[in-house]
This record gives C-alpha cells, structure tokens and sequence, in this order.
C-alpha cells in the first residue's frame, strides 16, 4: 500500500492543486435571435447554428389543454 514517507504541507498541497479551478463560461450572442448562447453550439432559444436553422423549434403546448 502506497504510504507517503513525509507528510505534504499545505502549501504543497494547494500548489498542486492551483490549477483545478473551475473555469467561467464564455457565452455569445446568437447571430439570428440575439440570445446568450454556448460557443459552438446550436442555439437553445431559436435553434440555429451558423446562419442555418438545425432544430425546427415549435410553439408550447399546453398538455392539459390535449389530453382532455
């Protein structure tokens, strides 16, 4: 079993661990819509993706409203 011979200080330790930060996200604006979006990533509000519609988005439905 692994058993470190002397103990490791703290100062070590987070040194180590200085670059395991989480890192901020970068969004950017959608072209079609204006909407904060992920870099490289279809678009969750209109569904496009450079300049081309990808996912055909629909209106809600109300689903209380079609199983009655």
């Amino acid at each position: 079993m692994a058993v470190p011979q002397n103990k490791v200080t703290r100062s070590r330790r987070n040194m180590r661990r200085a670059h395991d930060s989480l890192v901020a996200a970068n969004p950017a604006e959608c072209p079609n819509c204006g909407e904060l979006k992920r870099p490289h990533h279809v678009c969750a509000s209109c569904g496009h993706y450079d300049d081309r519609e990808i996912v055909a988005m629909t209106e809600e439905v109300d689903l209380d409203d079609d199983a009655a």
